[in-house]
């Protein structure tokens, strides 16, 4: 690859390319509210969907539009039109409205909007501090503003909206249905120093600590590595230095956890390993589901995989992730050849813009915007690819969607994991992956 005279390797093109897609560090779905375009972190939208026919709640003030069956749980729906005392369209009462699902904490509840546009992803230092003429919401309410593409967005602070404060409670009638929005806050250190004795107890803090700043839940289907980490980290640290004081520590304690070419194209080694682990199969149809696709560079390359060891099947994937941004930019991917492995070269063509996978490869994968933790309706699986996923779920929301998986695996079906994550009871399964490929089956 040649960039600005120079000639490229394979890896510094790939290194530039992360670079660049790291440079956008915030994302925002953003929408439209009487005419002007707002924005919202997108760490607090659940989904998107389409609405009505909302349930009364007496005695609710006015911009509380009444709850919603949000597939089982009942969730608060608030206008913020009619909160920000804005002019609202009047509709049926049978009509839809755009409405964002928005998680604060524990808490989810729906607010209705006009319409909603897209998600735009930027960098954090192009916000500019919010001015009273930017908009016809209070300032305080506002985080804010940033131009992109020659459209001025208002970023709202959504906690702070949403978030009731000891000296004020903004919205109470909707504080009232679902008791507080405030984030809990991360499990603050013991206070260590040189003299400190590291007990077994540190271990538990350790725990406590990982899923507090990095949502990095210790369970049965981890706990061997987290173990064996902990005795490597007591190696390299100083007894002060042992427990997690901050973010930055949680995420040096995690190194070595995640599987190789995590979020990458996979190297050649890699997807050579992948082929050989997976097993003759008859089915004229090889169903897959890749939860945590995130921007479908793994996805591609499975694809590639699997159209190499199953020349004579038909292929279909389903790749889902919550991330709006990667998940709406994943089926348009383009790239340059340099950065591709030889073993996907042959399922390529050249457009305008550079290199994409072909057509009749992005045929045989359905990206979807979608929460592994909502309903799963996906027929009877063959393969599900889902590396380093569960181990960033909550325990109780680890076993619900592992037990999702195995439901709905055929008999001997595949399940691939994280390199160092394992089915849980691991005595229904058995291995047949490698060091660096946690695959497994059940037993015949």
């Amino acid at each position: 690859m040649i960039a600005n005279g120079e000639t490229l390797t394979r890896a510094e093109a790939v290194d530039q390319r992360k670079q660049r897609m790291d440079a956008v560090d915030f994302k925002m779905v953003t929408f439209t509210l009487s005419g002007k375009d707002y924005g919202i972190d997108i760490m607090n939208v659940k989904e998107i969907a389409k609405a009505g026919k909302f349930t009364f709640v007496p005695n609710a003030d006015n911009y509380l539009r009444g709850v919603y069956n949000l597939r089982g749980d009942i969730i608060p729906v608030i206008d913020l039109r009619i909160f920000f005392h804005l002019p609202a369209e009047k509709k049926h009462e049978d009509a839809l409205e755009s409405m964002l699902i928005l998680r604060i904490g524990d808490h989810v509840f729906g607010v209705i909007v006009d319409n909603i546009d897209k998600v735009v992803g930027i960098s954090s230092t192009l916000i500019q501090a919010p001015h009273p003429i930017f908009g016809d919401i209070n300032i305080k309410y506002i985080r804010g503003v940033v131009e992109n593409q020659d459209r001025l967005y208002i970023i709202l602070d959504i906690v702070r909206i949403f978030s009731p404060k000891q000296e004020e409670k903004v919205l109470t009638p909707v504080a009232a249905v679902t008791a507080s929005f405030a984030e809990p806050l991360p499990v603050a250190p013991v206070p260590l120093n040189e003299n400190t004795v590291v007990s077994t107890s540190d271990l538990d803090f350790i725990k406590e600590t990982l899923y507090a700043n990095k949502r990095f839940a210790t369970s049965g289907m981890n706990e061997v590595w987290v173990a064996a980490r902990f005795k490597e980290w007591k190696g390299i640290r100083k007894p002060a230095d042992v427990q997690l004081r901050d973010q930055a520590d949680a995420e040096a304690y995690l190194e070595g956890f995640f599987s190789p070419w995590s979020g990458l194209f996979w190297d050649e080694a890699y997807a050579d390993a992948m082929m050989t682990m997976l097993p003759d199969m008859t089915s004229r149809t090889i169903n897959v589901w890749n939860p945590g696709c995130g921007k479908g560079l793994e996805t591609y390359s499975f694809a590639c995989v699997l159209r190499r060891r199953y020349q004579n099947a038909r292929v279909k994937i389903w790749a889902n992730d919550s991330d709006l941004l990667s998940i709406s930019s994943a089926p348009n991917l383009v790239f340059d050849m340099e950065e591709l492995p030889d073993y996907c070269r042959e399922f390529t063509t050249k457009g305008k813009n550079g290199y994409s996978f072909s057509q009749d490869l992005k045929d045989s994968i359905m990206f979807e915007y979608h929460d592994v933790l909502n309903a799963n309706p996906f027929p009877e699986l063959d393969i599900v690819l889902a590396r380093d996923l569960l181990s960033f779920l909550s325990p109780a929301d680890q076993v619900r969607v592992f037990n999702d998986f195995s439901d709905k695996l055929k008999g001997r079906g595949i399940l691939i994991l994280g390199k160092n994550e394992r089915p849980v009871p691991i005595d229904d399964w058995t291995p047949i992956g490698s060091p660096d490929i946690s695959a497994w089956s059940r037993p015949d």
